[in-house]
């Protein structure tokens, strides 16, 4: 009612609607500030409870206000997590527990938390995280969770995490990455695998992450074998799409200790090719296609992607090329065979002595006998004598 009579007054004295606004952020201010644990440093909605190692969790949670969004409860020596601990502050949009001292925590630990937006885990002795632990963080776009002491994963761990977009697992002891493991981060465009125990990664557990842009590998020991080939590819293909990679250096063979893969020339792992060949490239008979004891689908694979897919270019083109060589072959044939009769005509008519005839009759039967001399021979040339014959007939006739 107070506030009511407060607003009516003021309305009265033509205040904007502004004015009210900044009114009500003050009030909502001012009631935080009232809120504030003693043992923390309350600014807005943000609150600092670090450094409270014999202070109680339960009771700074208590003593919060509803509206804070942003809670750091580092390096206050935290062992554990109630179940729902944090369901009164529901509102939280970042939460930092790092530098504790959790080993494990309980499933429901974030529960109620649906609007977190930021979580900090990093620097806590961790031995493993149940595999719902983030299931109602559905809202998270960044988990740290470097220097946790973690040497293995669950598949189902970062499942419901569709909006994550950063992912620190630094520091750590992973020595591999469990099948499925990052399928769901379609959004993740920054991740830290650095210093980990990882000799090698499947280029499968990458390929879903489309919208990544920043990947740190650096501080693990990398087998520069034919199983990181595959891996070393996609990474070539990151970098060629604008994305970032820190460095990949091998750790063995011994030749190439200390070098990043990126730069081990492609040639260096053309026995790959032969030494793991895929199931596909079995026959009906259960042998390798190829003479050369490659497969088909494996040659298909290491070909250039404008080889691949040029089939149909080179199909039109050969068949263009076919036929421009038959209509060469056969003008070459006609030409040849019209040269041919017209030289021998040439000599044929150059061997005769003409005598201009008397009168014109006279001419005219030479020129008829020269005719009858001369179509015999290109009938036998051409070999169309029948139809020269019933020429020859009808010029008779005439």
């Amino acid at each position: 009612m107070w506030f009511l009579t407060k607003v009516t007054r003021y309305r009265m004295h033509g205040l904007s609607l502004a004015a009210y606004a900044s009114l009500f952020c003050l009030l909502g201010t001012l009631t935080i500030i009232g809120g504030c644990p003693s043992t923390c440093v309350c600014a807005g909605t943000d609150a600092v409870c670090n450094d409270q190692s014999t202070a109680s969790l339960r009771l700074i949670i208590a003593q919060l206000p509803q509206g804070i969004c942003i809670l750091q409860l580092s390096r206050n020596n935290l062992s554990a997590l109630e179940p729902g601990i944090f369901s009164s502050v529901s509102s939280l949009q970042s939460l930092d527990l790092s530098s504790n001292n959790f080993s494990v925590l309980h499933t429901r630990a974030f529960s109620n938390l649906s609007r977190l937006e930021r979580l900090d885990l990093s620097s806590n002795p961790l031995l493993e995280l149940p595999a719902d632990l983030f299931s109602e963080l559905g809202k998270l776009t960044e988990l740290v969770l470097s220097d946790t002491g973690l040497h293995a994963l669950s598949t189902d761990l970062f499942q419901s995490l569709t909006q994550l977009q950063r992912l620190d697992l630094s520091l750590n002891r992973l020595t591999s990455l469990p099948r499925g493991l990052l399928g769901g981060l379609q959004e993740l465009t920054w991740l830290s695998l650095a210093a980990n125990r990882l000799r090698n990664v499947q280029r499968a557990e990458f390929e879903a992450l489309s919208e990544l842009q920043s990947l740190l590998l650096v501080g693990n020991p990398w087998e520069c074998n034919c199983s990181l080939v595959e891996f070393k590819h996609w990474l070539e293909w990151m970098l060629y799409r604008g994305g970032q990679v820190d460095a990949l250096e091998c750790s063995l063979p011994k030749g190439l200790w200390g070098r990043d893969i990126r730069t081990v020339p492609a040639e260096m792992f053309s026995h790959c090719v032969r030494d793991s060949f895929p199931p596909c490239s079995r026959g009906p008979d259960g042998q390798e296609p190829g003479g050369d004891g490659v497969p088909d689908c494996v040659r298909q694979r290491y070909r250039a992607v404008s080889v691949r897919r040029a089939a149909a270019t080179v199909v039109v083109a050969g068949v263009v090329c076919g036929i421009v060589c038959v209509m060469m072959v056969a003008a070459a044939t006609y030409g040849c065979i019209y040269a041919s009769l017209a030289a021998k005509y040439q000599r044929e008519k150059n061997g005769k002595v003409h005598k201009r005839p008397p009168d014109g009759s006279e001419e005219k039967d030479l020129e008829q006998e020269e005719k009858r001399e001369l179509l015999p021979v290109i009938a036998r040339e051409t070999e169309v004598i029948p139809y020269v014959e019933v020429v020859l007939s009808r010029e008779v006739c005439v």
